[in-house]
């Protein structure tokens, strides 16, 4: 069984984040099972846009007049399109705008940056095309519909994904495990069998809290909390160190 080690050699983290500690070699193992699908996130995972987020929505409150608190992105992180906009609408620019209005602006304004330059995350689409040959694929992600369509389609990949779900379509965003349960139910694979890929504390929260093992890949700029990574069965440096042979260890 591989070790699950955490490599030291990303960015520092924001300031709003103490560094991840590294665990001791062997401290944490991956148990057996068996692998019958796996599950991605997608913003931070295959794309690299929580900055794009990150300054699209600061942009956005800034021009209304409105504040940008010390933890706003880490709340961001998972939220619903119902939530985000509610949260941004009421705490952070004090009904200036309807959360409806909210969703449209900052989502428009998204689009509108994907289709200048959609970052994709180094292997992100080799490493989904890889793990096709062997495993069912299924996507669960806060982002809204929209946008993961528009992000597999440019890809070129959707065809790969059995299932996807935006938490657009389950009750609650992340870190609740909704849309990785929704995600099982539509692949027909019980999350036990599932592995699911995540980069951020709720995204983390979430596939444990739905049943899932999970396999973390941090973002530099947006590490993990503490408790979050402490969740993981193995932390990758990159999406590219999660390979079929990887996979295999598993069960």
């Amino acid at each position: 069984m591989p070790q699950q080690v955490f490599h030291s050699d990303a960015n520092p983290p924001t300031e709003q984040r103490d560094p991840v500690p590294i665990p001791d070699p062997g401290q944490w193992t991956i148990g057996a099972m068996s692998v019958a699908a796996i599950v991605f996130d997608m913003d931070g995972v295959l794309i690299d846009t929580e900055p794009i987020w990150e300054e699209v929505r600061r942009e956005y409150i800034g021009e209304l007049g409105g504040r940008w608190l010390a933890d706003t992105q880490d709340r961001f992180m998972g939220m619903s399109t119902a939530e985000w906009a509610e949260y941004t609408s009421r705490d952070l620019l004090d009904g200036r705008r309807t959360p409806e209005e909210v969703a449209e602006d900052v989502i428009g304004r998204m689009a509108a940056r994907y289709a200048g330059h959609l970052p994709l995350m180094p292997g992100a689409a080799e490493t989904v095309r890889r793990l096709s040959g062997s495993y069912t694929l299924g996507l669960a992600s806060s982002s809204p519909r929209r946008l993961i369509d528009v992000v597999l389609a440019h890809m070129g990949v959707a065809e790969l994904f059995a299932a996807t779900v935006s938490t657009e379509e389950v009750a609650r965003g992340k870190p609740a495990p909704d849309g990785y349960l929704e995600a099982a139910v539509r692949l027909g694979i019980v999350p036990d069998d599932c592995v699911a890929i995540e980069d951020s504390s709720n995204g983390l929260r979430a596939a444990h809290a739905a049943g899932m093992t999970v396999i973390a890949v941090p973002h530099p700029k947006y590490p993990p909390a503490v408790d979050a990574i402490t969740l993981a069965a193995y932390v990758a440096d990159s999406l590219k160190d999660v390979t079929p042979e990887l996979m295999a260890e598993f069960g």
